[in-house]
C-alpha cells in the first residue's frame, strides 16, 4: 500500500484506523485544480463525502466552494471558514429553517429541486425582507450507468425537477420577486467510470434544457454539471487520481457555452476516495462448515457500503507472514448477518493479530459511520503526523 510510512508505529496503536495519505490527497486535489482552471470550471467539494476539517482546509486553501445537503453542512463549511458566497445548498428536503438560516448567511445559491421548494423559498424571503439566489436542479434523464442506488437523475429519482415542469417552472418564477435565478443545476449519478459517454449525453441534455430557459426569457449565468466521477475500487495503487482532465475536457466540449456563461461541478468521492485506507486488526479466524472467517474489529458500523451497496473494496493483509494465499469471507463484529465486507477473498494465509487494509475508505466511509453495537468509533491518522 502507497504512502505507508512508520508502520511499527502506526501498527502499534489501536485500531480500527482511518489511514490518511495526506500526499496522495493533496496531488489529487491539486490534479483536479489544475484540471479545472485549464477548462475553465469552478469546484464546489461535496462535503457529505468525507468533512474531515483537516481536508477541507487544504481544500479551502485552493480556492474551492462548498456543496452542501444539509443546514447542518452550511453551518460546519462557514464554522469551518469558506466563503459563504462558495457554498451551495442542494437537497431535496431542506427544511423552513435552514433555509432561513442558509439566506442569512448569504450564501451562494440554493440547488432548489422541486416546485414546492422554489415556492417556500420565495414566501421565506419575502417574509423576511430577503432575496435568495436560486438555481434549479432540473433532471435530465440521462442514465449515469452506476449502481442503482447512487443514479439521481432520472423520472423515477427523487432528485431534481422532472423536464415536464419545466413551464411551470417559468411561471413559478414569473410571479417571484424575491428569489434570483442564477442558473441551473444537473447531477445524474455516482461512480461513473464510462466518462465520455455518460458526460456526453448529459451535456447534451443539458444544451436543451439550457436553451429552453433562455429563449423563455431566463439568461443561465451558471450551469453546475454535478458530481458523480468514479474511482477505481479494483486497482487503487494503478489508479490512484481519477481522470480529472478527461471530466472536465469533454464537459467544456460538450456544453454549447455563450460568452459569459460559468461551468461548475461538485465532486466528491473522486477528491478523497482513494486518499484514505481503513486498517483493522483481525480478532479470529473462524472455520465454518463450508467458509473461513476472518473477524475483524471493524465492520459495518465503521465502513456500511459493503452492507449498504454491495460494494467491493481491495482489502490488503498488511502483515501477512506467509505467501500462502487462502480464501476467505472478511466479516466484522457487529451483530447482523449483514456485516460482512468482503465474501470469496483470496489473501495471504491470514492469522490472529494480523492487520488488513480495507482500501479506498475516503468517500462515504467515516461521515456514514455509526456507534452501533455501542462500537467506539474508529481514530484517525494522517500519515504526515508519524
Amino acid at each position: 500500500m502507497q504512502g505507508l510510512l512508520n508502520t511499527e508505529r502506526l501498527f502499534s496503536m489501536p485500531t480500527p484506523i482511518w489511514y490518511y495519505d495526506m500526499s496522495l490527497f493533496r496531488r489529487t486535489v491539486d490534479a483536479a485544480v489544475k484540471a479545472a482552471e485549464a477548462n475553465g470550471i469552478t469546484i464546489h467539494y461535496s462535503i457529505k463525502a468525507n468533512s474531515e476539517p483537516r481536508i477541507l482546509e487544504y481544500m479551502k486553501g485552493k480556492g474551492l466552494g462548498v456543496d452542501c445537503v444539509s443546514g447542518n453542512e452550511v453551518k460546519y463549511s462557514i464554522e469551518q471558514g469558506f466563503d459563504p458566497a462558495k457554498i451551495v445548498f442542494a437537497g431535496v428536503g431542506k427544511s423552513d429553517e435552514e433555509i432561513l438560516y442558509a439566506m442569512k448567511a448569504g450564501i451562494g445559491s440554493f440547488n432548489c429541486e422541486s416546485l414546492e421548494e422554489l415556492v417556500v423559498i420565495e414566501e421565506i424571503a419575502a417574509a423576511n425582507d430577503l432575496r435568495a439566489n436560486v438555481s434549479l436542479r432540473i433532471n435530465p434523464e440521462v442514465d449515469a450507468k452506476t449502481h442503482k442506488f447512487m443514479t439521481t437523475g432520472l423520472e423515477m429519482d427523487k432528485f431534481g425537477i422532472p423536464k415536464k415542469d419545466m413551464a411551470r417552472v417559468v411561471e413559478i418564477l414569473l410571479h417571484s420577486s424575491h428569489v434570483n435565478f442564477k442558473g441551473l443545476h444537473f447531477h445524474i449519478g455516482s461512480q461513473i467510470t464510462d466518462v465520455e459517454n455518460v458526460f456526453t449525453n448529459e451535456c447534451i441534455s443539458a444544451n436543451g434544457i439550457v436553451a429552453f430557459f433562455e429563449e423563455n426569457g431566463f439568461p443561465v449565468e451558471n450551469i453546475d454539471l454535478g458530481g458523480g466521477l468514479g474511482i477505481d475500487y479494483y486497482n487503487p495503487d494503478s489508479h490512484d487520481i481519477p481522470e480529472f482532465e478527461l471530466w472536465f475536457s469533454t464537459l467544456r466540449e460538450r456544453m454549447k457555452l455563450r460568452p459569459g456563461q460559468k461551468l461548475h461541478v461538485e465532486p466528491g468521492r473522486s477528491l478523497v476516495g482513494q486518499c484514505v485506507s481503513l486498517l483493522s486488526r483481525v480478532i479470529f479466524v473462524k472455520e465454518g462448515e463450508n467458509k473461513t472467517f476472518v473477524i475483524l474489529d471493524t465492520g459495518m458500523n465503521d465502513l456500511i457500503r459493503p452492507a449498504l451497496y454491495h460494494a467491493y473494496h481491495k482489502i490488503e493483509n498488511l502483515t501477512a507472514s506467509s505467501e500462502r494465499l487462502m480464501v476467505y469471507d472478511v466479516v466484522g463484529p457487529i451483530c447482523e448477518s449483514a456485516d460482512v465486507l468482503a465474501v470469496d477473498r483470496v489473501l495471504p494465509v491470514t492469522k490472529r493479530g494480523d492487520i488488513l487494509a480495507i482500501r479506498s475508505t475516503g468517500a462515504y466511509g467515516s461521515v456514514m459511520s455509526s456507534s452501533y453495537n455501542m462500537r467506539n468509533p474508529a481514530r484517525v491518522v494522517f500519515s504526515d503526523d508519524l
